[in-house]
């Protein structure tokens, strides 16, 4: 399905189908494959192997030490909107090793989360550069590790350099609901950034 939408054809009246697509991107080990499978209908498409010894010289896991796994391509989900709109969530590979893929990933996203651990809050600084620097609107999810330190967001907005304007909320990859906060926060901002007449 191209994401601009395609024409049906059948005995029912063509219809106009539409896909959004979404980025999740962030840190190593920061959740993102967590969401996805959080919050997709489908049993999402995941791309992880086994963490070796020696890709553990490669990729740090501190703070992440009981990470076992990681993703070398991408995570994929589905949330069927309405019967004619789609979203579809693409989850990108956090090492800096795979980050050549982003470009291919990001083509015709509408937007992007950018996942974030207090933790490691540094790890996310090259997702907001990325999408920074190609005009992709993009929010970012503080995602609440158990046992990590509690910032404000204000705390967050000023360690990462982050416009006033642009959101910035607490999450638990876990939790669907939450996950669908994440969504809609974007997809707000989205309209918003597309439309500043839009209200929050």
């Amino acid at each position: 399905m191209a994401y601009g939408g395609y024409e049906a054809s059948g005995a029912v009246a063509a219809r106009r189908h539409r896909a959004i697509k979404i980025l999740l991107a962030g840190g190593f080990g920061v959740g993102k494959t967590t969401l996805v499978g959080a919050v997709s209908e489908i049993r999402p498409l995941r791309t992880e192997e086994p963490l070796t010894e020696s890709s553990k010289h490669v990729d740090s896991t501190a703070g992440v030490e009981r990470k076992t796994t990681t993703t070398v391509a991408m995570d994929f989900g589905r949330i069927t909107l309405r019967e004619d709109l789609v979203l579809y969530l693409f989850g990108t590979p956090g090492q800096e090793r795979f980050w050549f893929m982003w470009d291919e990933l990001a083509l015709g996203a509408l937007g992007a989360v950018v996942l974030a651990d207090t933790r490691r809050l540094a790890d996310c600084f090259p997702a907001i550069d990325y999408f920074e620097r190609r005009d992709i609107p993009f929010i970012v999810a503080l995602n609440v590790f158990e046992g990590s330190r509690r910032y404000s967001v204000e705390e967050v907005r000023t360690a990462l350099d982050l416009d006033p304007s642009l959101p910035i909320i607490l999450c638990d990859a876990r939790s669907k609901e939450s996950a669908k906060e994440v969504l809609i926060t974007l997809i707000e901002h989205v309209l918003y950034v597309t439309d500043p007449a839009v209200s929050r």
